[in-house]
């Protein structure tokens, strides 16, 4: 999508601070962190919102997750914990229309978010 945020910074069109890439997804760190780490992770495939996967897709959601344990070890939280958000829609806070994950650690992270 030419005028998607994420597949801008997939086609190395605007910088971020990159974590990780390979050739399904890319991690990058959170322009407006809300804990010491916050860091987002992407598939390159443009797929709008949750709502958009389908059983052709279920490859992809498992690397998502086998990405995040490894990079959850690599940034020093996975003993402590974290979270990973997805959040699906405008009222649940989706502002950019790319699946995405948010991974947040590195601090307690209360339920219900406040």
């Amino acid at each position: 999508m030419s005028d998607c945020i994420f597949c801008k910074i997939i086609n190395n069109e605007i910088p971020c601070e990159k974590i990780y890439e390979d050739d399904k997804v890319i991690s990058f760190k959170d322009i407006s962190p809300a804990a010491p780490v916050h860091i987002l992770i992407i598939p390159k495939k443009h797929i709008t919102s949750i709502n958009e996967m389908s059983e052709e897709h279920i490859e992809l959601i498992g690397h998502i997750f086998v990405v995040a344990k490894m990079l959850a070890k690599q940034l020093g939280i996975s003993e402590n914990g974290y979270r990973i958000v997805n959040n699906c829609g405008e009222q649940a806070g989706q502002t950019v229309k790319h699946v995405h994950f948010h991974m947040l650690g590195g601090r307690n992270l209360n339920w219900p978010p406040g």
